[in-house]
Parts: structure tokens; sequence; C-alpha cells
């Protein structure tokens, strides 16, 4: 069978649906492989690894930094998300697209978000664990922010009512972001 590297419809966000090798005693897969996954299209090289917890209904997102950009490679290790990418490339075809999966400790789906892209994502389930590798370490001076509710970008993040922090409900949206603060 094999890890699975499927495209989706925004060049370079992939999910990936790694092998799960299981029994009567549990599971064991190799949530990082670092040739395996670049011969399916993930060229990063990872510096840092983060583990978030919330609960349901929280909404985390939509962020990026840019001057010290970051390939992303998202895991729901408890609960189930909904995990979004905004193509913010300003010469991309796909510029102001979103595409986004379900990550479930039942699917055991990855998602990678490559550079030039916002990542955010909801709390469909209790709570959710999620980790994620990241590209480059993070810089409190460049962070960026788009506003989850961008009604041009019209994202179903499928919780309501929301949980959001006062700093992500005061981002601007995708149109208000001067140039220069995209990819």
């Amino acid at each position: 069978m094999g890890t699975k590297f499927i495209k989706t419809d925004i060049d370079g966000v992939l999910i990936i649906e790694p092998e799960v090798f299981g029994d009567k005693r549990g599971f064991f897969l190799e949530t990082w492989h670092k040739e395996r996954y670049r011969r399916g299209g993930v060229g990063a090289d990872f510096v840092q690894d983060n583990h978030s917890r919330s609960e349901k209904g929280v909404i985390r997102g939509l962020h990026y930094q840019l001057k010290r950009a970051q390939d992303k490679l998202v895991y729901a290790v408890r609960g189930t998300i909904f995990d979004v990418a905004v193509d913010i490339r300003r010469d991309s075809p796909t510029f102001g697209k979103w595409t986004g999966c379900i990550l479930s400790e039942e699917n055991r789906r990855q998602f990678f978000i490559p550079r030039g892209f916002a990542h955010g994502f909801s709390v469909l389930s209790d709570f959710a664990d999620i980790t994620y590798k990241c590209s480059d370490f993070y810089a409190p001076g460049d962070e960026y922010g788009i506003l989850y509710r961008d009604t041009d970008l019209a994202i179903d993040w499928k919780v309501a009512p929301p949980l959001v922090s006062e700093k992500d409900a005061a981002n601007p949206s995708l149109a208000q972001i001067p140039k220069e603060h995209l990819f």
C-alpha cells in the first residue's frame, strides 16, 4: 500500500495518508520519513515541532510568517480538526483561493502547507491535539494574519459559534493587506 500523497486543487498543498500497520494491540505509523516524503513532494527541511491543544469551536488563524516563511506538516494526534491553507502568493493563478481537509485521530491524515500560504484550523471534536512541523523557527516580529471570516474567502469553518482570540478577530481581510506583506 505505502504512503499516499494526494494533490489538492492548489499546487503544492498535499494531503498525506501514511501507511498504518495495525492489529488488536494498536497501530504504528511513520509521521515523517525525510526521503519518502521528499519523493512524494514534501521537500521541506523541518527545524521545529509544535503541539497545540484547543477545545471544540476554536478557530486558530489564519497565520503566516513572511521573512521567515514556513512550510508546515500538520497532524491531528487526538480529536478532529478542519485544516485550511489560503494561497497568498500574488503571482499564483490560485491567489486568494483556499483548500482544506479533515484531519483526525481516526483518518490519521496529514496536511502539507508550503510557504506562501496562510494557515488556520477549526476544532470539530470536544478537543483536539495537533502537532505540526515547521521549516523555520517562530519569529514573533514576523507574524501576519488574515481575518478568519473574510467574506471574499468565504471559508466554511464548520463550527458555530466560533471561539477566536482577540488578535485573530482583529486581523484584516486579504484585500486589506498591503502587497508587500504578501508573497
